[in-house]
């Protein structure tokens, strides 16, 4: 379990366990929203210190959503993120405006989402949400770890690759009982169940 609850912030993050965390910032105006992966805590994050990580080689941002998409599925993740919270016995938590700490495997399967239904037409993103929540926890880890390390960019890495293989998954395939069907993925599940080993005491608790 997580040490000390009290200090635990939003999605899960506990800064006294790890920095190592995800942002979500809801821009002002509620015109983007764009999703960081940090590596150092920062209590006073603000949009004027994270605007500069936006664009270069060594950005810390994953994707920039309309906040028209963000609105189509911040209730479905809230929802599922505050079920298993609440399982393990953790506080649950709202979207609010600006930042927004998850921790880190709960922004790894938000990232597989939010790149799922970047460049995806709003009729489509139901069916993403609804494919998403058919993956188990360990699967969305697993997609994500693959498509960051190519495409993780949030600018340089649109459109491409895996990025580019999960709207096709998440937003054109039909759901059937709950699955995704996914080749590419089922052909290599092995390597998820190897990657994550060393987080085992966390994922129980995140499952």
């Amino acid at each position: 379990m997580l040490s000390n609850k009290t200090n635990i912030l939003d999605f899960g993050f506990n800064p006294n366990d790890t920095e190592h965390h995800f942002l979500v910032f809801v821009k002002p105006g509620k015109k983007e929203v764009v999703i960081f992966e940090q590596f150092q805590y920062d209590p006073q994050i603000n949009w004027s210190k994270l605007a500069y990580e936006v664009t270069g080689a060594n950005s810390t941002a994953k994707v920039i959503l309309p906040y028209l998409k963000w609105e189509l599925i911040k209730e479905d993740v809230r929802v599922e993120f505050n079920r298993r919270l609440k399982n393990n016995d953790q506080k649950v938590a709202n979207w609010k405006p600006e930042s927004n700490y998850l921790h880190r495997l709960f922004g790894k399967e938000l990232l597989v989402l939010a790149w799922a239904v970047e460049d995806a037409d709003p009729g489509a993103i139901n069916l993403a949400v609804q494919n998403w929540l058919g993956l188990k926890p360990e699967e969305r880890w697993w997609l994500y770890t693959i498509t960051n390390a190519a495409t993780g960019h949030a600018i340089q890495g649109r459109g491409k690759g895996w990025r580019k293989a999960l709207r096709f998954a998440l937003t054109e395939n039909p759901v059937t009982t709950n699955r995704i069907d996914m080749n590419v993925y089922n052909d290599r599940v092995s390597e998820a169940n190897s990657l994550f080993k060393e987080l085992d005491h966390e994922a129980d608790l995140f499952k």
